[in-house]
């Protein structure tokens, strides 16, 4: 599969949803352009062979770019979230529609109906807890820059005390009174230290961005 152009980053992405808003082409391009990778991700579920991906990645962008003339940024969802809803969207009926011969189109055949008479399929059931795949790889990605920036711009105390607190490297996440226990200190004074933990943490993600 080809590169895409890397994604925006947060405060860029702001800025060209206000511009695409304000009717702005170029600006409605950049979004377009800048949120490929995203449709290349989500193909890589559907992908049967290699001779399909691009028909699958011009299905995908049909999706992206309605998810982009649509977007509403005040209903407080992130564009990568919305438009992989509207990437699925559009690869789940193409799929449904040119009956694909091949045995995972019966994951998309009709088994049913719920209450309100919408139609069910086996892909409904098996997925019934629907994971976003964007919001996991972010997850996941913040979650390696968390350990990083434990060690980079914490001290060993507040290190200590966030480690404990959360329950990260798998311990058990325990409170600020027994933080304090175990460290002969007072709970304010615990809370003081993860206060300014959390704020350093806080303000370095948002520098990386």
């Amino acid at each position: 599969m080809k590169s895409f152009p890397i994604p925006l980053s947060t405060k860029e992405e702001q800025l060209y949803i206000r511009l695409c808003k304000d009717g702005d082409k170029k600006a409605r391009e950049v979004l377009i352009e800048r949120n490929l990778r995203l449709v290349a991700h989500i193909v890589k579920k559907y992908n049967t062979n290699e001779r399909e991906i691009d028909d699958l990645i011009s299905i995908g962008t049909i999706g992206l770019i309605k998810a982009i003339d649509t977007f509403d940024a005040e209903k407080g969802i992130r564009l990568a979230t919305y438009a992989s809803r509207c990437i699925e969207n559009e690869l789940l009926m193409m799929l449904r529609n040119g009956k694909k011969q091949s045995k995972d189109v019966y994951l998309y055949e009709p088994i049913g109906a719920d209450k309100e008479g919408n139609e069910i399929n086996l892909l409904d059931i098996i997925e019934s807890v629907d994971e976003d795949v964007v919001e996991a790889m972010e997850l996941s990605e913040n979650i390696s820059k968390l350990y990083q920036f434990l060690d980079d711009i914490l001290s060993a105390r507040e290190k200590e005390i966030i480690i404990m607190r959360y329950g990260l490297y798998d311990d058990q996440e325990i409170t600020q009174r027994e933080i304090a226990d175990m460290l002969g200190i007072s709970r304010s004074y615990v809370s003081r230290i993860e206060k300014k933990a959390l704020k350093k943490l806080k303000n370095k993600y948002e520098s990386e961005d």
